[in-house]
Order: C-alpha cells, then structure tokens, then sequence
C-alpha cells in the first residue's frame, strides 16, 4: 500500500481552507495513494468525514490526530472504530490546555461535511498541548489498541529529539515518522541507536499539492486496521 500517514485539514488551523474532504481523497487519488491518515491538531472531528468519503473513492483513510504532549512534541495517534475514536476525542477535549483560537491570527478551525458546508467550528484553540506527558499518550493510545508513531523527529522543533534530546528507550513506538526534508538511511546513519525501530515518511501536507510529496509503501496482504498496524510495525 502507498500510503500518506500525516495530513491536516480545515480543522487544523494551520491548514489550508482548500482542505476539504473531496478535495484531499481527489488528491490522494491522483497520487495513487492506497491509504492516507487524518493528522489534525489534537481533534479527531473531522476524520470520519473523510473516511467516509475515501470509502466511496476506494481509499482507506485512517482516522487519528497529531497529538501535542506536554513537553511540546508531536505524536501521531491513529485509533479502529468509532468507539475508540470517541474515547480519543473525549480524552483530548477533556486534557487540552484551552486557549481560545483568534482566526485571525492562528486561522479558522473548521469541520466541513462533502458538499463543503461548515457543519463545526472549533473555539478552542487547537495547536497548543494537552496537559499529559509523551508516555502518557503513548499508554492512553495503546490502551485503545491504537498506533502510536512520533512524528517528524528530525525536524529541530516539536520532535521527540529536539524536546527530549533523545528518544526514550522505554517509549513502545510502533513506528518513527521523517519528514520530507531528510534520507531515512542517511539518518539511521546518523543515530544508529534508532537504526532498527521501524520508520515511516509522510507529507505534514497542510496544502492539496503537498499530499503524497512523499509516502511510504507497507507490505501487507489487505487494508484493514490491524494489518495496517503490522505492516507499520514491520516496515
């Protein structure tokens, strides 16, 4: 599978207006991704729409958000079923530092159904922390049979190494995101303490042309949850 994990949408507010559902499937399809992730900024909301939309397109889309911990990283965190993803939304409402958004600084937070109407705005702004440290989210995700992946950590600002300047040894990643802008052997090289924990790329895409700029490809036999799970795991 071709696969895209880390895209945002109108609901991160760092993300482009043109975000939409249709918009991101179209994309995704163009690209000839199999699968992509729902990524926005510690909110679940608007994935299911999205989900529901790649379904008709053929697309699997996992539904999750990039989580902000305590210490100022970001996590990918993706979740199976409504009822797990209604345990994540509760418990990222419930353990976010609230700050209320000024579109006009930070941008809109919108949730659009696929004929683009704004169905949700969020108040409340998204792209601060949850009170709850790295391993803390990291137990809360697999406690809902989730995958937890850190993200972008070679980047030199919200990765797990330029917060923590390391990455735990006893931190159960099911994966490592790299962003677009570096060779994944080149930063094995460059800390082979890490070399043999699985890796993935992804986009960080907050723009339709940006989706599926990189991708990773998973070896697995079919699409659902838990063989995504494995085959990231494995990768």
């Amino acid at each position: 599978m071709k696969a895209d994990l880390h895209i945002h949408t109108t609901l991160s507010p760092c993300g482009d207006i043109e975000m939409t559902p249709v918009a991101i499937i179209a994309k995704a399809k163009e690209m000839g991704l199999d699968l992509i992730g729902i990524t926005d900024h510690n909110s679940t909301l608007q994935a299911r729409e999205i989900r529901r939309v790649g379904l008709l397109a053929g697309v699997v889309v996992l539904c999750g958000a990039e989580i902000t911990t305590r210490e100022e990283v970001h996590v990918l965190a993706f979740v199976e079923g409504d009822d797990s993803l209604d345990k994540l939304q509760e418990w990222l409402t419930a353990n976010l530092i609230v700050v209320p958004n000024n579109p006009d600084i930070f941008g809109y937070q919108l949730v659009v159904n696929q004929n683009e109407d704004v169905v949700y705005q969020e108040d409340n702004l998204l792209i601060g922390a949850i009170d709850k440290s790295i391993e803390e989210v990291e137990e809360f995700v697999h406690s809902l049979g989730g995958i937890f992946i850190p993200a972008h950590i070679d980047k030199q600002q919200n990765s797990v190494i330029s917060q923590l300047g390391f990455l735990p040894t006893h931190l159960n990643v099911d994966a490592l995101e790299l962003s677009s802008n570096v060779n994944i052997e080149d930063f094995k090289k460059r800390n082979s303490y890490i070399a043999k924990k699985p890796f993935i790329q992804s986009s960080d895409a907050h723009y339709v042309d940006d989706i599926g700029k990189v991708y990773t490809e998973l070896n697995t036999d079919g699409s659902t949850f838990e063989q995504i799970k494995s085959a990231i795991k494995n990768q």
